[in-house]
């Protein structure tokens, strides 16, 4: 009975060594251990009465066994990872294959997870800051294109109809190149303002401010030539000075404390113009005037529609500016619009097209918006007289859309006038800008130019002395199906 335990227990270890034993599987192994158990049944079975010696012999056999099955269990696990590693490598069918590809793909997609590309974009967030100043192209904050859309408003009365009219979202889908380039240009502009707006600050040159401006645009819209670029001169007209000032080289006005400063500076693409202004002030005894005057824009603004008469626009433009006072100097003044500035209607390449949207009472004119058209919705609100006449240096400077051929006599006319054709067409320029150009000595060509009636000259517009003028302004489009005020942003 004794004896019988002991092959049991035996034949229970050589068992129990083939269970744990991977490589019990493979055929040399299962061969050997058969022959062990047979020698070991037939051992215990003939052995009535053995020696201890015989079981020590068993003991001794069973441990070089064990040896033995450790080195080749060794062996064939070291055979089976070398395996498996070339399976996966090699990415070879069957079950191994596919899980060489899932791994793949997982080690794929880890990469994706938190890289940031060089342009600043996360992969995660797809989120991007513009750099202060400004110079990230708004075209890496929309990779795909699309930039967005301007405030919409819906046309009045017999032109709501217009909003679900199949026929007119079809004409509105077929402009959409159009829009597009003119709501990137509208995105270029509120993000130079918006830098613009918290870093123009007293004690700043003018030329210091048009300069932060225009840099700012040129890299943001990514300047090439007459496709993209700035839509006409930066403007900064200083309290009673209305429009079209800008400084000339040499320039030393340095902007102070109590000035009111018009900020009125265009980008285009394409020569899709967006015009739009806005008023700058530190002393807020002016509030009132920048408020009267944004109101009234956003009154011609809100008027502006699809068959509307300019001149109704001016009435309720003009109503609503003279409801205001403001106290400047212990003296109240009512706000005047200024009768003899209009907004505009808009062009490729052309900021003053053919039509004026007045912004006082007109019943001579009904002159109609029609659809399709892009307009420039401004107003000016002064202290002083409420008109305005040319005076100052001369800056701003356009070539004529209507001029044909002119014949001149002056050689270095001719050589300006094709850098003028070749850098801004039609598109206004100013002389701060031949200089940048590297044009030198050009006074007396400019002159023959505008005196042969193919450059126009816009010298500075200016009410009385002493008083103080404001401005805002923005660019719509009057689509077949609503109105977009492409240049809306939320500061105004």
């Amino acid at each position: 009975m004794q004896n019988d335990n002991i092959v049991k227990e035996e034949n229970g270890e050589v068992e129990e060594i083939e269970k744990n034993d991977p490589t019990s599987l493979t055929p040399e192994a299962s061969t050997k251990k058969k022959k062990k158990k047979k020698k070991k049944t037939n051992t215990a079975a003939t052995t009535n009465g053995t020696t201890n010696s015989n079981v020590t012999e068993y003991t001794e056999t069973i441990e070089n066994i064990k040896k033995t099955e450790t080195t080749e269990t060794a062996e064939t696990d070291n055979s089976k990872e070398v395996e498996e590693e070339n399976e996966e490598e090699e990415g070879t069918e069957a079950v191994g294959g596919e899980a060489s590809k899932k791994k793949k793909k997982k080690k794929k997609s880890k990469k994706k997870t938190g890289k940031v590309e060089e342009s600043g974009v996360n992969d995660n967030t797809s989120t991007i800051q513009q750099s202060e100043p400004p110079r990230i192209p708004v075209s890496k904050f929309f990779p795909d294109g699309k930039y967005p859309i301007g405030e919409i408003c819906e046309y009045k009365d017999d032109n709501l109809k217009r909003t679900t009219n199949e026929e007119k979202r079809h004409l509105d889908r077929m402009h959409f190149d159009i829009y597009n380039e003119l709501r990137q240009a509208a995105e270029v502009h509120r993000q130079v303002r918006k830098y613009a707006q918290k870093t123009i600050k007293p004690g700043m040159t003018m030329t210091e401010i048009c300069e932060l401006i225009e840099d700012g645009t040129r890299a943001l819209i990514e300047e090439n030539g007459l496709e993209a670029g700035i839509g006409f001169p930066t403007g900064c007209s200083l309290n009673h000075c209305a429009a079209h000032y800008t400084p000339n080289s040499g320039d030393k006005i340095v902007l102070q404390y109590d000035d009111v400063c018009k900020i009125d500076f265009g980008t285009h693409i394409n020569g899709r113009i967006i015009d739009s202004a806005f008023t700058l002030t530190f002393n807020p005894v002016y509030d009132k005037l920048k408020e009267a005057v944004r109101d009234a824009t956003n009154t011609g603004v809100r008027e502006a529609g699809i068959d509307v008469r300019l001149c109704d626009i001016g009435t309720a433009i003009q109503e609503v500016m003279e409801s205001y006072e403001v106290e400047i100097k212990n003296k109240t003044y009512q706000v005047k619009p200024i009768r003899n500035l209009n907004g505009h209607s808009i062009l490729p390449y052309t900021i003053h097209a053919g039509k004026s949207v007045p912004i006082v009472k007109n019943s001579e004119t009904t002159t109609k918006m029609e659809e399709g058209e892009f307009f420039a919705i401004e107003t000016f609100g002064s202290t002083g007289k409420g008109y305005v006449h040319e005076d100052g240096e001369c800056s701003h400077y356009a070539k004529r859309q209507d001029i044909g051929h002119v014949p001149l006599r002056v050689t270095r006319a001719k050589s300006l006038l094709s850098s003028i054709n070749k850098n801004f067409g039609t598109l206004p320029f100013c002389r701060r800008y031949l200089d940048r150009l590297g044009e030198t000595r050009y006074a007396l060509a400019l002159k023959n130019l505008v005196d042969s009636g193919i450059v126009e000259s816009y010298p500075p517009l200016v009410d009385i002395k002493g008083c103080y003028t404001a401005q805002y302004e923005h660019t719509i489009i009057l689509r077949p199906t609503c109105k977009e005020v492409v240049s809306r942003g939320d500061d105004y």
